[in-house]
């Protein structure tokens, strides 16, 4: 005698409790889908910190820039009023 190991699925199935394995089978399916929900919001709040993290770059080189050219205004204008005198 030999005996075949069966899922719950598949036995409810042969009993004729469809809606009962149907009812399981959507519920695995909201199961994955709120999974994978959960890790696509996980990436999306990577990302944002990403894109912040950018923003606050680009804002503390933008300042360095002008910085830098208003130095180079400066010596620009100090080098041509000693050229004119």
């Amino acid at each position: 005698m030999t005996v075949e190991p069966i899922t719950t699925r598949d036995y409810e199935a042969r009993m004729g409790h469809r809606t009962l394995a149907l009812a399981k089978l959507n519920e695995i399916k909201v199961e994955e889908t709120s999974e994978m929900l959960l890790y696509e919001e996980l990436s999306r709040a990577r990302i944002r910190d990403l894109e912040e993290g950018v923003r606050a770059q680009r804002a503390r080189s933008g300042a360095r820039a002008v910085r830098r050219w208003n130095r180079v205004a400066r010596w620009a204008t100090r080098r041509a009023e000693r050229l004119q005198a």
